[in-house]
């Protein structure tokens, strides 16, 4: 599976690269960004997948989540995928919160975003199999997390391949997704007007029905200006019903931005690695 390197930089003794691949899932070119920890110059290494959130690419929590720091002290690799497919001739709407940057973790089925718009494939089959054939990770040891939009895609991805992900955890999700209009609207332009075809990408309903055998960690700002879209309390209210082990954390004042994004990123790291180690 062949990719050009866009850019490799140091960064806390260890790299941050960019590269760029012709993907046959959404059948356009992707750019995605991987960060090797030091330790990884001796052998393969944990992996932590990042998801971001809408309009980002996979600069933003590159170069705002202050990630590689921590990621280096605690020999995890970080990996940056984009939020779509772009180009020339990619379905798009002049909203921020559909098309381009807004891919929503599905495998679009309805006219004109099926052609391209197939990132559930993408972050599930097709990327994993180039970084993991090209970069030093072990296969054995990945967990996900991701912000709002990739908040949604992280936990809705893990209770979908449980065996796959041994760790989980949400910085401020769309937590459900099929209740909101920051999944209503994508839902039905992406798989159609059945709720049937939704109920897979909806972290509350997945929580309902099977949860995850390991604990989850989420954090989410309580002076959010999107806390009537997220809909925290749906899923925290699911996961305490299902007795879910793990913490769903409050955290006082913060917003939805990239501040609160950074404060709390070496602790999600740490308890990612706790449990990839």
């Amino acid at each position: 599976m062949k990719f050009d390197t866009v850019s490799e930089n140091r960064s806390f003794g260890g790299t941050q690269g960019v590269y760029r691949h012709k993907s046959e899932a959404t059948g356009t070119e992707m750019t995605f960004a991987v960060y090797l920890p030091p330790a990884a110059e001796y052998g393969k290494v944990p992996v932590l997948w990042y998801l971001s959130g809408l309009t980002c690419t996979h600069e933003n929590a590159m170069t705002k989540a202050g990630a590689q720091e921590w990621a280096a002290e605690f020999g995890i690799a970080l990996i940056f995928p984009d939020t779509s497919p772009r180009g020339e001739g990619v379905a798009n709407d002049e909203a921020y919160d559909l098309g381009q940057g807004a891919g929503f973790y599905v495998d679009a089925t309805q006219k004109p975003w099926a052609p391209h718009f197939k990132m559930w494939h993408y972050i599930t089959h097709e990327l994993p199999e180039l970084v993991f054939s090209n970069f030093p990770l072990d296969r054995d040891a990945q967990g996900i997390t991701g912000h709002s939009m990739g908040g949604h895609g992280a936990l809705t991805i893990a209770m979908t391949f449980p065996e796959r992900y041994k760790s989980v955890s949400a910085f401020a999700p769309i937590a459900n997704p099929t209740e909101s209009d920051w999944g209503r609207k994508q839902f039905t332009a992406y798989l159609g007007e059945d709720r049937a075809a939704w109920a897979p990408h909806d972290a509350t309903l997945l929580m309902r029905e099977r949860g995850f055998p390991r604990e989850i960690l989420i954090d989410q700002g309580s002076s959010d200006q999107f806390l009537n879209l997220l809909k925290p309390e749906s899923l925290a209210h699911a996961m305490a019903e299902r007795r879910q082990p793990g913490e769903f954390r409050m955290q006082q004042g913060y917003d939805h931005s990239y501040f609160f994004v950074q404060t709390f990123m070496a602790d999600h790291i740490r308890w990612h690695a706790e449990r990839l180690a």
